[in-house]
């Protein structure tokens, strides 16, 4: 119980300690924001702070701090370690940097980032990579709240209803003014979940539960024996770091008033998901605890039987009861769906900022976003671990290339860039590793794929430092007006010849 309740203290002196270092290394500006300099009513819309930072935790806060940490919760204690020193050193870093640049760059997404500040060849892979993750997030997010519902329903509505259903909810919220579903309800379904996620924990105290949760240790207790790196660090990806909040971060930046607003709504909401990821890690851990059984076999016995959907729902019912237990439930349906719908929304963004299509009318938003929810329905018919295993993966990569990009930004600017560019490291070593060795990918033992994994990362860390010494040289400026998006010059621009990828 004192681990778990000093990991929640830490994450939140996190905040106010290096989340205020990290906002002092980036240097805030009184100075427009995109919602005012690029106003349109639909993506560009000024919203006030309590607004965007509920938003923002429930765009970033879908199925991953929940059913991540779950699955994370096997391995014992350690998990606790990743989540609280994830979130405060890389999470709330990522997120925070993403939000910020973009907002620096006209609301630009992670693909436009990372062409400016990586190189133009980057911009053609990180949309590919952004668009496979959104589409496989839309998916994963389809399925995981139609099961929760479908079994909180007790099977009285058939699945295929439940689905269509949600899929038709995630049309109209990709395709409608963000202020119009996204802002007007968001606030609401925020204060859900931070009820059903203190519901969860205060539970843990008041029935005694939390003596069950194990104190700190660095062993491996994970009953399958599966090792710590890099797969823990895939498992827990929301509420430590993850990739899927560059992609959702740049919806934010788009309605952010101030730029001081920003350690809130970006740092701020990753420390919030760390804490409901600390939560249900340890609740996972002591439910299911047997004194007679090794560590993780009660939790691992549950997961084989329903996975971790399940597991969420016995735990809620157990602790809160049958009323309670329905609305904590409710709560952690709604975010993954909350999560859903912005995943297919910025997808129709990168995608219209990619073809460069306006988004004034419905109609071209329309003929955009209609094909990701075709595609995402036939990946429905694909097993839901298989899709998640691809999504972990897609999901650290991207925060790899989000970090790279923060750490160029700040190298660019003389500033501190190691704290974007370590942990971007040591998630490239774990990402790496994990693609090589797995059998979903190239299945190499574990010696070979470490080895590869750390010749392949040297060599994309010096190819990161000849990068940024040419940009640094070309003059690359940090801020959207004097950068020539398009790729052509503009007075007092940038010449992209200069920019050598």
């Amino acid at each position: 119980m004192f681990t778990f309740i000093g990991g929640i203290l830490l994450l939140i002196l996190g905040y106010f300690t290096y989340g205020k270092y990290v906002e002092k290394v980036f240097g805030v500006k009184e100075r427009p924001t995109p919602a005012y300099t690029n106003s349109d009513g639909v993506d560009y819309v000024p919203m006030n702070t309590a607004k965007n930072s509920l938003i923002q935790l429930l765009n970033i806060a879908g199925v991953g701090p929940i059913f991540g940490p779950i699955l994370g919760a096997l391995y014992g204690p350690v998990a606790f370690i990743w989540i609280v020193f994830g979130c405060i050193l890389a999470g709330g870093v990522h997120d925070y940097l993403t939000g910020m640049i973009s907002i620096r760059n006209r609301g630009a997404h992670l693909p436009e980032l990372a062409e400016k500040f990586l190189g133009r060849s980057m911009r053609h892979i990180v949309n590919a990579f952004a668009l496979l993750l959104l589409v496989l997030v839309g998916t994963v997010f389809v399925s995981a709240p139609g099961q929760l519902l479908y079994d909180l329903m007790g099977g009285k509505v058939g699945l295929a209803i439940i689905v269509g259903v949600i899929f038709i909810y995630y049309v109209l919220a990709t395709l409608l003014p963000i202020d119009k579903i996204i802002g007007r309800f968001y606030p609401f379904f925020g204060m859900l979940l931070v009820l059903s996620a203190i519901g969860i924990g205060v539970g843990l105290i008041v029935t005694g539960q939390a003596g069950n949760i194990p104190e700190l240790t660095l062993e491996n207790l994970h009953p399958g024996g599966l090792a710590i790196f890099p797969l823990l660090f895939l498992t827990i990806s929301c509420g430590a770091l993850s990739g899927f909040h560059a992609t959702q971060s740049p919806i934010i930046s788009r309605t952010t008033k101030n730029e001081g607003h920003g350690r809130k709504i970006f740092y701020g909401m990753m420390i919030a998901e760390g804490i409901i990821a600390m939560i249900w890690a340890a609740a996972a851990m002591a439910m299911f605890y047997d004194p007679a059984a090794p560590f993780g076999e009660g939790l691992s016995a549950v997961l084989k039987e329903g996975g971790p959907a399940l597991v969420v729902s016995k735990v809620a019912v157990m602790m809160l009861g049958g009323v309670g237990g329905t609305i904590a439930i409710l709560g952690v349906i709604i975010l993954p769906i909350t999560s859903g719908d912005t995943a297919f929304r910025s997808a129709r963004m990168i995608i219209a900022d990619y073809l460069k299509i306006g988004q004034d009318k419905v109609g071209k938003r329309l003929w955009i976003a209609l094909p990701m929810f075709v595609i995402s329905a036939i990946l429905l018919q694909l097993d839901f671990n298989i899709l998640w295993r691809y999504f972990s993966w897609a999901n650290q990569s991207t925060a790899v290339i989000a970090l790279f990009v923060g750490a160029m930004y700040l190298y660019i600017g003389g500033k501190n860039y190691w704290i974007s560019l370590l942990p971007g490291i040591f998630m490239l070593l774990a990402t790496t590793t994990y693609i090589l060795e797995q059998p979903i990918g190239f299945g190499l033992s574990t010696e070979i794929s470490q080895i590869g994994a750390v010749i392949i990362s040297i060599m994309l860390v010096a190819l990161f430092f000849w990068q940024a010494k040419r940009q640094k040289e070309c003059g690359l400026s940090l801020e959207e007006d004097l950068t020539g998006w398009d790729g052509t010059m503009k007075e007092g621009g940038y010449d992209f010849t200069c920019k050598g990828l």
